[in-house]
């Protein structure tokens, strides 16, 4: 049994609050089932499956077959969202593939005036501003997704420990070497895990807050 070094794997099992197993869905539900029928007569552990991605704990239901136990837990997943069709995007002479669709915008004389003075015109400027201000999004919300990943890890398995109401107020503060900090206490297997969730967590939040320059 190694442990759970990184959080590249989609999926994390727990026994109380001891690692388990890291890896695809069926390999750690398998793991999860295994542990479940060894312990069968014994005082039941809380079984934990964690979706490293969101943090979430899924709910675990071991009656059935390993397919059928496997298929009530991807019924709780979240949709797929589909691949962008690129098939019909057109391109012409100096135009990138972009799927242009042409609507009306209104805007005040002296925004015109200003696009109008950019490189490649208002339709190009547009486009920069549009792309550089999603992708801010993106990363914004990609900082908030990962920092609420790791709280749900820390509400589900720790809510009760000491230290936990302190290391929420700090990762909410964007302090996330505190928040570290506050689960010295903490059993060591979920501390390790906690630690790569926060580790990304903290990434995110200083590309979010990094300035855009692509513009």
């Amino acid at each position: 049994m190694t442990s759970p070094t990184t959080v590249s794997a989609r999926y994390t099992a727990f026994i109380n609050t001891q690692w388990l197993a890291s890896g695809s869905l069926t390999d750690t539900l398998a793991a999860l089932i295994a542990a479940h029928h060894q312990s069968a007569g014994q005082d039941a552990p809380a079984f934990w499956l964690l979706d490293d991605a969101r943090g979430a704990a899924l709910e675990l239901d071991f009656r059935g077959s390993p397919a059928e136990v496997e298929a009530r837990v991807v019924a709780q997943l979240p949709p797929v969202a589909p691949e962008p069709d690129t098939a019909s995007a057109r391109s012409g002479p100096g135009r990138p593939r972009l799927g242009v669709i042409a609507r009306e915008v209104t805007l005040l004389p002296q925004h015109w005036e200003w696009l109008s003075q950019q490189p490649g015109g208002a339709s190009v400027a547009l486009r920069k501003l549009v792309h550089a201000a999603s992708k801010a999004n993106v990363l914004q919300d990609r900082a908030r997704a990962s920092r609420d990943a790791a709280h749900r890890v820390m509400l589900t398995l720790g809510g009760s420990l000491p230290g936990f109401e302190e290391a929420s107020r700090a990762m909410f503060k964007g302090d996330f070497r505190q928040t570290s900090a506050c689960l010295h206490a903490w059993p060591a297997d979920l501390q390790t895990y906690l630690k790569r969730l926060l580790d990304v967590a903290e990434q995110d939040a200083i590309a979010a807050a990094a300035p855009q320059t692509d513009l």
